[in-house]
Order: structure tokens, then sequence, then C-alpha cells
């Protein structure tokens, strides 16, 4: 039976964020105690919170006090890990309360809003835990499908939540759950994340299914349950106009993260092809515009498909993965000596150091220029690029 669930609107949701204000008695919290009374609307004094964000409160968890565990999770405690805590707890009473056919996961979307989507190992295990602990612990469980329900230890209930949710995702975190069930480990489950994920991305935000289709690109070549045809849903979801856009706006702003990799598997589909150029100029990366001035002067887009392992001594079982590279021919419509004028002149040696690379693969073609550019290369600041422009000069000499 679907549920109808109430997000209210991204500004008002910063207006009403919740943290988690546990019941407090003698100076500590045991977070194990469910049955103490209002634990989760109980609220912290202004001068326990203001401990609380300096890490000194004598709060305990699991029998310890945080300040000890603090040291384990870093930065995520006492602060992130406990609001989320807090969200799930009030989201799955709200649930869970008798006669209350709505549930409010207004809280636990503004949370979830702030979470990195690069430990989502970590905040499932988190919040499935959590969820499966409020809800076993209710007299009055709700058996209603919720987003939460597609990380649950159950595989036909997670199969059943794919099936009956309707509507887009309410953030990106949400997405990526959804997305993350393409690797997973039942089959049944698998099919119906095919069948159902190009539905809810349609009605999802354009910017959150980028955030959440760059995140699961990156990492889907470790991923061992994949296969083609569930990658092709993917590929297909970030193929529409709007969602694409909004993928290379994040590659060419991001100062950031693991944007070489999302280029590289962008480049299976056409997405990149005409932004290239723009790309090469303006992207904060310097190692994003070297790749897209590279796959301009070689014509060429390639990806890792994905590993295969190669014996290098099977007396002694040893042995490595290999990548397994694919390319592909692209249309460029600017020439080559521009495309080396705008290259030795980029600000970065990493950029600067590809441009170099071309000059001493092109210096027949290029004739003339060839030296000018040699020369400039080899007086360069950076090792790299100098002693590629003095091989160069060295090369010319003999011709």
């Amino acid at each position: 039976m679907p549920i109808k669930l109430i997000v209210k609107h991204k500004d008002e949701r910063h207006q009403n964020k919740g943290t988690f204000k546990p019941y407090s008695f003698n100076g500590h919290v045991n977070y194990n105690s469910m049955d103490e009374p209002n634990l989760e609307s109980a609220r912290l004094t202004e001068k326990t919170e203001d401990l609380r964000k300096r890490n000194q409160i004598p709060f305990k968890f699991d029998g310890e006090p945080v300040g000890e565990l603090a040291g384990r999770f870093e930065h995520w405690l006492p602060g992130k890990k406990f609001e989320v805590m807090a969200a799930v707890n009030n989201f799955a009473m709200s649930l869970n309360a008798r006669g209350k056919v709505i549930a409010d996961m207004t809280e636990l979307v503004c949370v979830t809003d702030n979470l990195p989507l690069a430990n989502f190992d970590y905040w499932e295990r988190l919040i499935r835990s959590q969820f499966s602990k409020v809800v076993s612990d209710t007299k009055h469980a709700s058996q209603m499908c919720t987003w939460l329900d597609l990380i649950s230890a159950d595989g036909r209930k997670r199969e059943n939540t794919l099936r009956t949710l309707c509507g887009g995702a309410p953030n990106a975190f949400f997405l990526c759950m959804a997305l993350r069930r393409l690797n997973d480990w039942a089959p049944q489950v698998r099919q119906a994340a095919k069948e159902q994920l190009a539905k809810i991305a349609k009605h999802s935000d354009p910017q959150d299914v980028a955030n959440a289709t760059s995140v699961v690109l990156v990492h889907w070549n470790s991923w061992g349950r994949i296969d083609e045809t569930e990658k092709q849903v993917l590929l297909n979801i970030i193929s529409r106009p709007q969602v694409a856009n909004a993928i290379v706006a994040k590659l060419m702003n991001s100062s950031c993260g693991p944007m070489p990799s999302l280029f590289s598997q962008l480049s299976r589909t056409n997405i990149l092809d005409t932004h290239l150029t723009n790309i090469a100029k303006s992207a904060i990366q310097p190692c994003i515009r070297a790749k897209a001035f590279r796959a301009l002067f070689e014509k060429r887009l390639t990806w890792i498909h994905g590993r295969e392992w190669v014996w290098t001594d099977i007396r002694y079982c040893e042995g490595q993965f290999k990548p397994i590279v694919y390319e592909r021919q692209i249309s460029v419509s600017l020439s080559s000596a521009e495309l080396l004028n705008r290259s030795a002149h980029d600000a970065s040696p990493i950029v600067r150091r590809v441009a170099a690379e071309f000059l001493i693969r092109e210096l027949e073609s290029l004739c003339s220029k060839a030296k000018r550019y040699a020369q400039g290369f080899s007086a360069d600041k950076s090792n790299s690029v100098s002693e590629r422009g003095r091989f160069a000069l060295k090369m010319l000499s003999k011709t």
C-alpha cells in the first residue's frame, strides 16, 4: 500500500531543520534506552547544545562517551550521525503513530540534503539499523512502503518498494539509494530497479538526478552484479537533455572530486561531444581540461569498460587486474594549430604537457610553427613540459 509523504519546500526545510535532541538525565544521555519517555521529542538546552558542538558534552553512546568515539568517526560524531539518527527516529515514529496515514519525512530529507554521497555505504548501514530498530520496538508497526525500505534487509520488501513508490525522489540521497539497487544481490530487486528507475528519475529534479548518477558512474566498475542491460538503464537516464546539461555543468564547475573518472565514464555516450571545446577552455579542474584537449587532439574518447584478471606468473599464482579500455571516434571542428595554440597558453602545466606531447607527434605537419612552440615549451617553468620542449628541439635539429 503506497504511503503519502509530506516534504516541504526546500526553503521551508532549512527554516525548520531538526537536530537530534535526546532525553537527558544527570548530564548523560543513553541512546540505547528506547523506552525513556519522549526520547525523540526532548530538547537540549542552549548550553548543552554549545558543548555538543565543541565535542565536550559527556553524552554516552553504546555505553561509551561520545568524546572517545569521536576519534573513530572523526567529524561525523556527534553532529551528522546523531542528526541522521534523530531524523530516522522521528520519521519512524510518525509512520507508526496509531491511526496516522501520512508520514512526515521533511526533517529526514533536510538532514540527508547535506550528507556526502561518497560515504553512502556507511549511511545506508546506519539508517537501516536505526530504522529497523525503531520499527521493531514499536507495538503498532506500519506495513506501508517508504523510501527507507529500499535498504531493508528483506529482499521482498526492497522489490515491493521499488514497484510501489510513485513520483520523484525527495533528493539526490534517496535517488542514489534507489540507483544502487541495480547492484542488489537479489536478481528480482535488480529487475524491479531496471523497470522502475526511469520513471522515478523522470519525476525527480534534474539536478538531483545529475548528482546521484555522477556518484554511481564513478563507482559502477567496482559493482560485481551489474550487467550491460542494467548499465544501459542508467545511461538512458543521463541522456535526457536536462540531466545531461546538469552533469556537464557539474563536470566543469566542480573544483574537487573524481571528475576525471566521471569524464571517462561519460565518454561512453555522446553527452560530451558538443561540449568538449567549452570544457577544454573553462573547466575548473586542470585534469578535466587536459582530458578534453587530449580528446580533441586525438579525435577520440576513451573509457575504462571494466577490468580483467591477467596472470603474471601462474606458477606462483600471481596476477593482477588490468583495465579494459574502449574508445570511439569523434568529429572535431577546430584545427590542430588552433588547439595547440589554446593548450600551449593554458595556466596549468598539466594541460601544457598534453600540448607538448602533441607537438612531438606532429612535428612534420606543423612545419615552421613547430620550432616556435618547441622553444616556448623548452623554457617552461614545469620540468615535465620543458623536457618535452627540449626533446622536440632535438628532433627538429636532426631534420
